[in-house]
């Protein structure tokens, strides 16, 4: 096949002006050749496209693909990380991962918890602060949690994010309304075990490829996966591989974790983060259809190493969901009227 790659590349963006967390969820040249390699070496032509912006001038020129491996996170709005789905169904073009439903959806931390707790997965209790004077309205027992509504990579997350008061709640809240310009998620603090699972396939395929529990260090902002935790992970985090069939809790988070993957309809691979409450039991923290994939940085690649799985069986296991789901799906519209334009012309 011929694969197109989308992608924001985070030096790009540096060059550009913009600051280091602003850039977080960008990917590095590393990564973009990291799993090009890996589809060369499944076999596949690939062709490097970019972020959406250069995705719409390819398009325009007439450029097609079999399929596009799209990891592009986009640059604003709450639904950023639709926007290369989007314009790709437009043109009937297939593309790995989840669609543009699925990544509106997902982004915003409040709306997915929303989803999955009225499908009986488990998640801690929250609430939505949109503007400060909604902090006095919050009525969730301390210590509490807050976090920016639809960042990833940690960010916005610090030791101030757990907060023990009202007092502590307004200053929180106020710091990150005002840095993101967005609202908070205000929820339970999970003082338990916290497990990140990888996610492979789509649907009924769909399967827990495995679970990484995340402890911290002596080094590590404490109590909290925090962004600078993520950061500089290498000296602050260990990763350590644990597994369903020795431990209760894992076979149990790894059950919610599919039980939220299927409710919210991702597709492919990705990540769900699990922690547990004070009693042991899994609660769903959030969900990452876009995970990382750089194969030394990221912790789906980290977790399939830990597994035995190589880096290019781990690219060729999304694109095998991919190829899997687009056969069985009927030809769109979009694929109809781009075939007639081809031999109209």
């Amino acid at each position: 096949m011929l694969i197109g790659l989308t992608y924001d590349l985070r030096s790009e963006y540096l060059a550009a002006g913009l600051g280091e967390e602003e850039t977080a969820e960008f990917d590095r040249e590393s990564t973009v050749a990291a799993f090009e390699g890996a589809l060369r070496e499944l076999g596949h032509q690939t062709d490097r496209i970019g972020h959406a912006r250069q995705l719409i001038d390819r398009l325009s020129a007439g450029s097609r693909w079999d399929l596009v491996f799209n990891i592009a996170e986009g640059m604003s709005g709450i639904a950023r990380e639709a926007q290369v789905p989007a314009i790709l169904d437009v043109y009937g073009i297939p593309y790995t991962f989840s669609d543009p439903l699925v990544l509106a959806l997902t982004l915003h931390k409040g709306l997915t918890k929303t989803v999955v707790r009225a499908a009986g997965v488990p998640t801690a209790p929250f609430a939505v602060v949109e503007r400060l004077a909604d902090v006095a309205a919050v009525q969730l027992p301390y210590p509490l949690f807050a976090k920016p509504i639809a960042e990833g990579t940690g960010k916005g997350v610090t030791p101030a994010s757990k907060v023990r008061d009202a007092a502590e709640l307004e200053q929180t809240c106020s710091r990150l309304l005002a840095q993101f310009q967005q609202p908070v998620l205000v929820e339970t603090f999970l003082p338990g075990r916290e497990f990140t699972i990888g996610m492979i396939g789509t649907g009924a395929e769909a399967y827990a490829l495995g679970t990484m529990e995340i402890l911290l260090l002596a080094t590590a902002e404490a109590e909290v996966y925090s962004y600078v935790n993520k950061e500089y992970c290498e000296g602050r985090v260990e990763y350590r591989l644990v597994r369903p069939d020795e431990d209760p809790v894992v076979r149990a988070a790894e059950e919610v974790a599919l039980r939220a993957w299927r409710t919210l309809n991702c597709r492919d691979g990705g990540r769900i983060d699990i922690r547990c409450d004070a009693s042991g039991a899994p609660s769903f923290l959030e969900v990452n259809p876009l995970a990382g994939i750089h194969p030394e940085h990221s912790d789906l690649p980290i977790l399939a190493t830990m597994l035995g799985i190589t880096y290019t069986d781990l690219i060729g296991r999304i694109v095998a969901s991919a190829q899997q789901r687009i056969a069985s799906a009927p030809v769109s519209l979009a694929q109809k009227f781009d075939s007639r334009q081809g031999r109209a012309q």
